[in-house]
C-alpha cells in the first residue's frame, strides 16, 4: 500500500486519462487514419511527458514542499529528491524518443512541450501566468496527435488546442485558487466556457445537432464542477478542481463531435477511468498538484 499511494501521489495518475483524450482529438481533428502504430507512439510518448513533467513538479517544488505540504513524497522521505530528479528527466527522454520515431514533425512539436513543461515546472510558484503554459501544454498534446493523422496539423486541430488551451487556462486557475486559499473569481468561468463557440462555429449542417446535445453536457459538466465554489454553503475548491479535470475530456470529445460512435465510446470510458482514479486517489488520501 505504500508504494501503491507513492506511485499515484508522483503520477497523478487521476489525471492521466486526460492527456490521452486530448491526444485522440487532436488524432481525429487532423483527419484519423489507419496508423495504429505512430497513434500508440503518440500516446505511449505523451505519457511519458506527462509523467515527466509530473515527477519534476515535485522535484523542483521540493524546497517548497519542505515548507508547507510536508505530507508530498519527498519532504515526508518517501523518495529521494535526486532520485525524482532522474525520473522526471528520464520520462521525458523517453517520450521524446518515442515522438521522434512516430516522426519528425511529431518529434518537433514534442519538443515544443518539454520546453512549455519544464518552464511551467520552474515558474509556475513564482508567476500568476503560470496557468497559461498549462494551457499551452495541453495544446500541444492536440497538435501532437494531430500530426501523425492524414490531414496533419490542419486548422481546425490548432483552433480546438487553443480553445482546450484556454479550458485548461482557467482550470489552471481556480488550481492557483486552491493551493493559495483564494477566493474565485467569476471571470475565470468565461475561460472554460472557450470550446463551446468554436465547437457551434465547426459543426454545421447535419453536426450541429450532435454539437448542440454536446455542448449541453459540457455546460453542466462545468456547472456542476463549480456548485462547490460559488453556491455552496462551504467553499470547497479540491472539489471543483477535481470535476474541472474530469471535465477535460468532454471538451476533446466536443471538439470531436462529429467523430463515429466508437470513438465517443472511448471518450466515455476515459471519463469513467479517470473517475474511478480519483476516488482511488482520494481513498489514498491523496491531493491534486
Amino acid at each position: 500500500m505504500h508504494w501503491l499511494r507513492l506511485i499515484l501521489t508522483l503520477t497523478r495518475a487521476a489525471r492521466l486519462p486526460t492527456v490521452w483524450s486530448n491526444c485522440l482529438a487532436g488524432w481525429w481533428l487532423g483527419g484519423g487514419g489507419s496508423d495504429t502504430r505512430s497513434l500508440g507512439l503518440v500516446l505511449g510518448g505523451s505519457t511519458c511527458l506527462y509523467l515527466g513533467g509530473v515527477f519534476l513538479n515535485d522535484a523542483f517544488d521540493a524546497d517548497y514542499d519542505r515548507q508547507h505540504r510536508r505530507r508530498r513524497p519527498i519532504p515526508s522521505g518517501a523518495i529521494r529528491q535526486e532520485t525524482v530528479w532522474k525520473w522526471g528527466l528520464g520520462w521525458l527522454v523517453a517520450g521524446a524518443l518515442a515522438l521522434f520515431w512516430a516522426g519528425k514533425v511529431t518529434g518537433g512539436l514534442g519538443l515544443g512541450l518539454i520546453v512549455a513543461i519544464i518552464l511551467y515546472n520552474a515558474v509556475h510558484k513564482a508567476v500568476s501566468l503560470a496557468p497559461v503554459l498549462m494551457g499551452v501544454c495541453r495544446f500541444f498534446l492536440y497538435v501532437i496527435g494531430a500530426s501523425i493523422a492524414v490531414h496533419g496539423v490542419s486548422g481546425w486541430s490548432i483552433w480546438c488546442g487553443v480553445a482546450l488551451g484556454v479550458y485548461v487556462t482557467g482550470l489552471g486557475v481556480f488550481m492557483r485558487w486552491e493551493r493559495t486559499a483564494g477566493t474565485p473569481r467569476h471571470w475565470a468561468v468565461w475561460l472554460l466556457a472557450a470550446p463551446i463557440p468554436l465547437a457551434l462555429v465547426m459543426n454545421a449542417n447535419g453536426f450541429r445537432d450532435g454539437a448542440l446535445l454536446l455542448s449541453a453536457v459540457f455546460g453542466l459538466s462545468v456547472a456542476r464542477a463549480l456548485r462547490p465554489a460559488f453556491w455552496s454553503a462551504e467553499r470547497n475548491l479540491s472539489r471543483t478542481v477535481s470535476d474541472l479535470v474530469t471535465t477535460i475530456v468532454f471538451v476533446d470529445w466536443l471538439a470531436a463531435a462529429n467523430a463515429p460512435r466508437e470513438l465517443s465510446f472511448i471518450f466515455l470510458g476515459l471519463v469513467a477511468v479517470t473517475l474511478l482514479a480519483q476516488r482511488a486517489s482520494e481513498g489514498l488520501g491523496i491531493g491534486g498538484e
